[in-house]
């Protein structure tokens, strides 16, 4: 059995990411992006990736990642999670590049790891793995057509695109029409892609790519989710000692204390399935089973801990200059991010025979 517990190292990393968060990513200056044309934070993004290498965590050492395994991935995701960072990590260092490895494009995975490139596959952000998902039309080394609510895609410098023909292609993102989407979390922003003859390089076929993608997508946003959840928790016990009512602290009443409780065995239970999924995935064992159980539990936990953190804050908590509506939004549109809680409970119904009553 694999010791889910962070190793020396893995604490190290947290340690090291966490600090430039803290130095670079305050929630002031999140909130101050969200309200300006450019929401992402690509300073941070480059120090993530050139000063410390974290682009390539997945990327084997000899094309010029480091070589590590989704455990890693899913501590860099965690603290990530914890300061609604506005950088495309999940949907570039992750998604995209677990769809490189498994169609062994080597010269993009050299680009996306080393941060040279920020790469984004071109289906909708709320696709489930093993879901059907739109394609592009293909003719002639060309492709045509639309694709909408693709995340990051506004800092693109590579889009991976299915077409009906069953290959992946890569394209160019100068070569595409990208529209940004109204979307609810501002901090990872959706965009709509057009495609009018733009050329397409052949990178392998489509399914078993988008498939394993999606699959690593799902199972380390479960790590994100957590670290939203904590930061959400630790805010909310850390207000409430200092709130006084009736020359108390609000923290002291029985029943916050109870809803506090109940919250934090919670947090508890969704770090054990998140840390299980990534451990998963960096094993190769029973990841589909690991991937569905910590997406069916993660969603409503990260949901619950971000209303609580508004609603223990009392009237602050409702100000757009307090950050809890952040972790709000952000937990919000997680929940519909690769898959909805209750799809992925159908999927793991389906994957240990379980039939429905």
């Amino acid at each position: 059995m694999s010791d889910l517990l962070y190793s020396e190292e893995e604490e190290a990393l947290r340690a090291a990411v966490r600090g430039l968060l803290t130095d670079h990513c305050d929630a002031p200056g999140v909130i101050a992006r969200t309200e300006s044309d450019t929401p992402h934070h690509l300073a941070v993004w480059k120090s993530l990736t050139d000063g410390m290498g974290l682009a390539g965590l997945l990327v084997p050492e000899e094309l010029d990642g480091q070589g590590a395994t989704h455990r890693e991935a899913a501590v860099v995701l965690e603290e990530l999670g914890r300061a609604v960072a506005p950088v495309p990590y999940l949907t570039s260092a992750v998604v995209a590049t677990e769809a490189l490895l498994a169609c062994g494009a080597d010269d993009l995975l050299r680009d996306l790891a080393t941060g040279t490139a920020i790469g984004a596959i071109a289906v909708a952000l709320s696709t489930a793995p093993g879901a059907a998902h739109r394609t592009v039309r293909h003719d002639n080394g060309l492709l045509h057509g639309e694709l909408t609510g693709i995340a990051d895609a506004a800092v693109a410098d590579v889009l991976l695109v299915p077409a009906d023909d069953g290959g992946l292609y890569a394209v160019d993102a100068a070569a595409a029409s990208i529209t940004p989407q109204v979307s609810l979390d501002l901090t990872r922003p959706l965009a709509t892609i057009e495609l009018a003859g733009a050329p397409g390089r052949l990178l392998g076929d489509a399914e078993p790519a988008v498939r394993r993608a999606l699959r690593a997508g799902a199972g380390l946003l479960a790590s994100e989710q957590l670290g939203l959840a904590e930061w959400t928790l630790t805010e909310t016990v850390r207000y409430l000692k200092e709130r006084k009512q009736f020359n108390r602290p609000v923290g002291g009443f029985q029943a916050l204390k109870h809803r506090l409780a109940q919250l934090w065995l919670e947090v508890v239970n969704l770090r054990a399935a998140a840390r299980n999924a990534a451990d998963a995935l960096a094993t190769g064992q029973d990841a589909d089973i690991a991937v569905a159980v910590a997406q069916a539990y993660a969603a409503p936990v990260a949901v619950h801990a971000a209303e609580e953190a508004v609603q223990l804050h009392g009237g602050i908590g409702m100000t757009w200059e307090h950050p809890a509506h952040l972790y709000l939004k952000r937990a919000k549109a997680d929940s519909l991010v690769y898959g909805t809680a209750g799809a992925h409970r159908q999927a793991l119904a389906a994957l240990v025979d379980l039939q429905a009553p």
